[in-house]
């Protein structure tokens, strides 16, 4: 299990939770909104802000962290991450912010301490690129955007 270093951010509010796993069977550890004035933020229909966590993180090598929205509030209220997943990479040492978008058609408050996205680690495996001469043909070839889903 990847051990991820977590430090404040001056100013953070750290009587708020670290990032953490509701259920055994988690995936995601939910991520607060750690807000400077510990206020709110009015975010409207179509509007995206960046969240601040409070938060700085030294991720292992080899691994990542992936930011996503969390289900409950993409289907009730239509909060989502447009870069979802976020990619956090392990020598990044900046605050972490999460881009949050309203793609509902009304209003939505994000208060200080809210749970706003989740946080999922993975490992990272990096490829080399070259130059080829030719690709390998398969069955599919060069079909896309929904040709696998056609029927005769």
């Amino acid at each position: 299990m990847p051990l991820i270093a977590i430090e404040w951010v001056d100013g953070a509010d750290q009587s708020l939770p670290l990032p953490a796993y509701q259920t055994q069977g988690a995936a995601g550890a939910d991520v607060c909104a750690n807000l400077p004035d510990r206020g709110e933020i009015i975010l409207a229909a179509g509007a995206r802000v960046l969240v601040p966590t409070g938060l700085r993180l030294q991720i292992p090598d080899g691994f990542e962290v992936q930011l996503r929205p969390r289900s409950g509030l993409a289907l009730k209220h239509g909060i989502t991450l447009p870069n979802s997943p976020g990619t956090i990479d392990s020598d990044y040492r900046g605050p972490l912010g999460v881009i949050v978008m309203n793609a509902g058609d009304a209003e939505f408050i994000i208060r200080h301490g809210d749970r706003i996205a989740q946080m999922v680690v993975a490992p990272v495996v990096q490829a080399r690129f070259a130059v080829a001469d030719g690709l390998d043909a398969t069955a599919r070839g060069a079909g896309g955007f929904g040709s696998t889903g056609q029927t005769g």
